[in-house]
C-alpha cells in the first residue's frame, strides 16, 4: 500500500517536472517559431512568387522560375566563388594566427593576460567602424609608411581598386577582428592540455614542433571543429565590414560581364532584394544559400569530427 503511494508520488513529482520544464520553454520557444520558424516557410513561399514588397501589389505564384533565372544569373556565380575563395583564406588565416597567439600568451611570459585583452579587444569593434578604420589605413597609412621607408610598391599600393588585392584587404580586415575572438577558445584548449604529457616529452628530448604536433594539436581536435565552424559560417555571412570598406567593389570583368569582386553572396543577396528591389529573386537567392551553408557546415563539422577520433 504504501508502495504505491510512494509510486504516486513519483509519477505526480515527474509530471509537475515536465510542466515546469514546458512552461520555462515556453516563451523562448515560441519566440523562436514566431521570429524564426514562420518567416522560414514564409520566405521560401514568397521565393516562389513575384513579390516586390510594393504596396498594392499582390504576389502571384510562378513556381521555381526565380530559382532558374539564378542559376543563369553569372553574378551569382561570380559572387559564390568570391565568397567560397575568401571563406578557404579567412579560415586558414584567422585559424592559424588565433592559434599562434593563443600558444603565445599561454606561455609564461610577462603581461600575458594584457596581451589576452590586447588581441581580443578589435573583436569588439563594429563590422562597419572597423571597416572605415581599415579603409583609412589602406588609403592613408600604408602609402605614408611606404614613402618613409622607401618602400616603392607601399606607395603605389592600391589595395581597395583592383580585384585581387581587394580580397586580399578584406581577408586581412576580417582576420585582425576574429582572430582574437578565435584565439580565446584555442586558448582554453590550451590550458586544458596536460602538463604531464609535455614535461615527459621535453624530458624525452621532443622539440617544440615535435610537441606541437604529436601532443598540443591531438589534444584541441575539438577546439579545432569548434573555431573551423565558427570562422567558416561567419565568412559565408560577411556583410558589414564589405560595405564600410569597399562596398562590394571594385568592378571586375566574369564571362565577358561587368561584376562587384568583393559583392560576397550577402551582399549580392541584399542587393538583389533592396537595391533593385527584386524581392522574390532576393529571397530565392537567400534559400539557396542557406541550404548551401548548412551542406558545408555539416561536411566540414563531420570531417573535423572524424579526425579527432582518428587523432
Amino acid at each position: 500500500m504504501y508502495g504505491f503511494e510512494l509510486g504516486d508520488d513519483n509519477m505526480s513529482r515527474q509530471s509537475k517536472e515536465k510542466i515546469y520544464f514546458w512552461l520555462f520553454l515556453a516563451p523562448a520557444l515560441l519566440a523562436f517559431i514566431i521570429v524564426v520558424i514562420i518567416p522560414f516557410f514564409m520566405g521560401i513561399y514568397y521565393s516562389m512568387t513575384d513579390w516586390t514588397a510594393i504596396a498594392g501589389e499582390e504576389a502571384t505564384f510562378i513556381g521555381i522560375e526565380n530559382y532558374k533565372s539564378m542559376f543563369t544569373d553569372t553574378a551569382f556565380h561570380y559572387s559564390f566563388i568570391r565568397t567560397f575563395s575568401f571563406t578557404i583564406i579567412s579560415v586558414l588565416s584567422i585559424n592559424f594566427i588565433a592559434l599562434s597567439l593563443a600558444i603565445l600568451v599561454t606561455r609564461e611570459i610577462k603581461f600575458k593576460n594584457f596581451f589576452r585583452a590586447g588581441f581580443f579587444i578589435p573583436n569588439l569593434i563594429g563590422g562597419l567602424v572597423l571597416g572605415y578604420i581599415w579603409q583609412f589605413i589602406f588609403k592613408s597609412v600604408a602609402p605614408e609608411i611606404g614613402e618613409i621607408i622607401g618602400f616603392q610598391w607601399l606607395q603605389d599600393a592600391l589595395l581597395l581598386t583592383e580585384s585581387d588585392t581587394a580580397l586580399v584587404a578584406v581577408v586581412m580586415a576580417f582576420t585582425w577582428q576574429y582572430a582574437g575572438y578565435i584565439m580565446m577558445i584555442y586558448v582554453a584548449a590550451l590550458l586544458n592540455v596536460p602538463q604531464e604529457l609535455i614535461e615527459a616529452s621535453q624530458i624525452d628530448g621532443a622539440n617544440f614542433f615535435q610537441r606541437l604536433r604529436n601532443i598540443t594539436i591531438p589534444m584541441i581536435a575539438q577546439a579545432f571543429t569548434i573555431s573551423s565552424f565558427l570562422t567558416l559560417v561567419t565568412s559565408f555571412k560577411q556583410y558589414d565590414i564589405i560595405i564600410a570598406l569597399t562596398n562590394g567593389g571594385p568592378t571586375s570583368e566574369f564571362a565577358g560581364e561587368i561584376v562587384n569582386s568583393t559583392e560576397f553572396l550577402a551582399v549580392y543577396i541584399y542587393n538583389v532584394a533592396f537595391k533593385y528591389n527584386r524581392m522574390a529573386e532576393g529571397q530565392a537567392r537567400a534559400v539557396v544559400f542557406f541550404l548551401i551553408l548548412l551542406v558545408v557546415s555539416i561536411v566540414q563539422v563531420y570531417y573535423n569530427q572524424k579526425k579527432e577520433v582518428e587523432m
